[in-house]
């Protein structure tokens, strides 16, 4: 009898366009490849387009992320498509009427991509995309394809927003003023949790952008077959079991270290500065790395109070200061007067840098954050302990876990504005070395996870299994039908002749 051919996976992987999440899906399409799948990477060509002008091309030039992956023997294909915009649109200035529009017609450009190649395949891939895609439901069952979604923040962010009916029954979604600290213990899977530490978006009661983005996400979450978590289960360790029982979750994070950085691809969206000659210059542990992401603002006042909590503490940092930083785009000027000429001697103020590379430097001694989720595993990845300084969507929810939970970090501001001074105690008692032990366990949880045998490792080899599982039984049934569907027109077939 013959052997059964082995199908090699082939997965169609579609990234939300932010830096955020394309990072992540980055190093898990390098580490599913080095697993024998075969990968089609896709990029909008607007996110493709900024790749090509922070690799200092121009707008023409065609980059290829994955061409070194390939030259060292992993089947990683990349390509691109629309997302419904010319090149020149405005996506942050306009980001309601983007996502609007993500949302609803979107999907229209996925199902022309998909179709070319779907018949391009010699057997039918499968799909992973970011949870937050609002198309991936309805794509996946129209091609009939095994359905993976992403989730990019913590675990307790997706117990709470698969939960959003318990909250709003029990009156904390929309969340009302008088309830704005309330500690909240039914949630399955949260033990404890204030609402003060809710996602932003649970605090507002007009419907936004933000709302129909979860809403949809979550209306699909029953229909997908695998759901991905970028966490490590040991750091959420009622959350995760939890959703387990519920859904198909596997904790394979933190996804951005599966990759062993042999293969050095740059995701980066922005041109980045060099900062390793000037970390090199300092001593050990007494730099504060600054940065609030890729895409949230912050004000005028909280950069300038910042900028003079630096002078007061006296201390060494490196500060990404992007063009964008402010709620206001029409400033440009955000520093205080004279701030840079200061603290030339201390003071590293870019544009963007390699995060992954000032974190690991034995220079840094801290790390002043917005806690978007990336940052924060980053963060404690490198045993950096972390100053926090929430801003939008889930990093005030990702701020309780950093500061309350694992207490590898404190908060910038107690009240509700920040002040120079208190910056300036805060950065002074995050670098004298308090979290140094907490830190050290928390990012040893981390990197036992992804060795042989850890936590992260094991779940991935068991969706692995379940995944090359579910596509042969796909498989199988299609090939059934098919049979079926012969059979049926040779029977007319014949009935005809007669």
């Amino acid at each position: 009898m013959a052997e059964a051919v082995e199908i090699r996976p082939h997965a169609i992987m579609i990234p939300a366009p932010y830096q955020g999440h394309i990072n992540p899906l980055v190093d898990l399409a390098l580490n599913l490849a080095s697993r024998g799948f075969t990968i089609t990477f896709v990029n909008t060509e607007f996110v493709h387009h900024l790749l090509s002008k922070s690799h200092k091309n121009t707008g023409t030039d065609e980059i290829d992320l994955f061409s070194e992956a390939r030259k060292s023997g992993l089947d990683i294909r990349y390509t691109t498509f629309s997302d419904g915009f010319p090149l020149d649109f405005d996506r942050d200035a306009n980001v309601v009427e983007f996502w609007e529009y993500l949302i609803q017609d979107f999907v229209v450009h996925v199902d022309e991509l998909m179709g070319n190649i779907v018949k391009s395949c010699d057997y039918k891939p499968f799909l992973i995309t970011d949870t937050f895609s609002s198309w991936h439901a309805e794509i996946a069952n129209k091609y009939n394809m095994v359905n993976v979604s992403f989730w990019t923040q913590p675990a307790l962010v997706f117990a709470l927003d698969y939960h959003l009916d318990l909250l709003r029954k029990n009156g904390h979604f929309p969340l009302p003023k008088e309830k704005s600290e309330d500690t909240v213990t039914y949630v399955p899977g949260v033990e404890l949790i204030s609402t003060k530490d809710f996602m932003t978006f649970l605090h507002e009661t007009d419907i936004t952008v933000e709302h129909k983005l979860v809403f949809r996400a979550f209306e699909q979450i029953e229909n997908t077959d695998f759901i991905l978590l970028n966490t490590v289960q040991e750091l959420e360790p009622e959350t995760v079991p939890a959703l387990n029982q519920i859904l198909p979750t596997y904790a394979i994070g933190p996804v951005m270290n599966f990759s062993t950085r042999k293969i050095k691809i740059s995701t980066t969206l922005t041109q980045q500065t060099e900062c390793t000659e000037w970390l090199q210059s300092k001593p050990p542990a007494s730099v504060l790395y600054i940065s609030f992401g890729s895409f949230v603002h912050s004000t005028k006042q909280v950069i300038q109070e910042i900028a003079h909590g630096l002078l007061l503490a006296d201390i060494n940092f490196i500060w990404v200061v992007r063009t964008n930083v402010v709620i206001d785009s029409d400033a440009t000027d955000v520093l205080p007067s004279g701030f840079e000429q200061k603290v030339k001697e201390k003071g590293l103020i870019v544009p963007w840098c390699d995060q992954d590379s000032v974190l690991s430097n034995p220079g840094i001694g801290g790390f002043l954050t917005h806690c978007g989720w990336n940052s924060v595993l980053e963060g404690a990845w490198h045993g950096v302990p972390m100053l926090c300084y929430p801003l939008l969507h889930d990093q005030p929810t990702n701020r309780k876990l950093v500061v309350d939970d694992w207490k590898i970090g404190i908060n910038l501001c107690d009240g509700e504005s920040v002040t120079r001074d208190e910056v300036a105690g805060k950065i002074k008692r995050l670098m004298c070395g308090e979290f140094r032990e907490e830190i050290k366990k928390v990012s040893s949880v981390m990197r036992n996870s992804l060795d042989d045998g850890g936590s992260s490792e094991k779940n991935l080899e068991r969706f692995v299994v379940d995944l090359r599982a579910k596509i042969h039984k796909v498989i199988l049934n299609f090939a059934l039908v098919f049979l079926m569907k012969l059979v049926v027109w040779k029977f007319f077939e014949s009935t005809l002749r007669i």
